[in-house]
């Protein structure tokens, strides 16, 4: 018999209580095991985590993709398991963007963002508000290329007017700067922030890449399925200094190895001082 659960905590977009969730029969894969997770509204969050930790399919479930074997989730009040349309819920809730950016390819970049609000505006109304949002993320004059005649930048940045049409407070974002070239990936999140600062949307990030992760609030790593460190993203000094910590190389420092360091030129009196500055680092945590 599942615990019983509180109701929704009031202040919280996202709240996701004890997910796990099980592939198969028997012993199965486990591929979320207890996670719990807040995010309140105007968050921009990243998820972190090596392949396979279960981060595709915590955001599958938070946008009610999928369902969680047991544990709850609130998205902006409502419990999924008692919404019975969930894509009516998921029009009008959460907006996605994907790694690859899923347009249409015979239709333009302004109908593709329409496509989301069919059954939900007028004809007129759909045209405004999607020309409104190819203006937001810097695609005016390109709103009617197919796409197939833009960079894959510009089709990103279709996705993301997209996932906004029918302002959805939520919009999940899996490794979407995933297929991009560096300056292009740096763009994209530069859009995301501005729309998250301008409009209040609320962004949550899979991703593999420490550089994106640090252009959000907070990022959350799952390991194994599980919550395993949240950090809230602080300088550029200190974010570079959490990644020491937490490299093969900070361990090694924390564990006191001197054949290491000697190797990599790193004297015992270097190693003493970071080994001090990386504790009081992680006790500050």
């Amino acid at each position: 018999m599942p615990p019983p659960y509180a109701r929704h905590t009031p202040g919280l977009l996202v709240e996701a209580r004890e997910l796990t969730r099980v592939y198969g029969d028997g012993e199965g894969v486990r591929a979320l095991d207890g996670v719990s997770l807040q995010v309140r509204q105007g968050e921009l969050v990243a998820i972190m985590g090596p392949s396979g930790s279960g981060k595709s399919t915590l955001l599958n479930i938070l946008g009610a993709l999928d369902l969680p074997t047991s544990g709850e989730v609130y998205i902006n009040g409502q419990n999924l398991t008692d919404i019975r349309d969930k894509d009516a819920f998921r029009a009008r809730t959460v907006g996605f963007v994907f790694q690859l950016h899923n347009l249409l390819p015979t239709l333009t970049a302004r109908e593709n963002v329409e496509v989301p609000m069919i059954g939900q505006l007028s004809s007129r109304a759909r045209r405004a508000r999607s020309e409104e949002l190819l203006g937001l993320v810097g695609l005016a004059d390109r709103m009617n290329h197919l796409p197939g005649q833009l960079s894959g930048g510009e089709r990103q940045r279709v996705a993301v007017a997209r996932a906004l049409a029918n302002q959805p407070p939520l919009v999940l974002a899996d490794e979407p700067t995933g297929s991009l070239d560096t300056k292009a990936g740096e763009g994209l999140m530069q859009l995301l922030r501005d729309i998250n600062r301008s409009q209040g949307t609320t962004f949550l990030v899979v991703t593999h890449d420490p550089a994106v992760a640090r252009q959000t609030d907070r990022v959350i790593v799952l390991a194994d399925g599980r919550v395993v460190r949240e950090d809230h993203i602080g300088s550029p000094l200190e974010e570079d200094l959490k990644m020491w910590i937490h490299s093969d190389l900070g361990n090694l420092i924390l564990a006191g190895e001197r054949e290491p360091m000697r190797s990599l030129g790193i004297s015992p009196r270097q190693a003493e001082a970071l080994r001090e500055l990386f504790r009081a680092r992680n006790e500050g945590d």
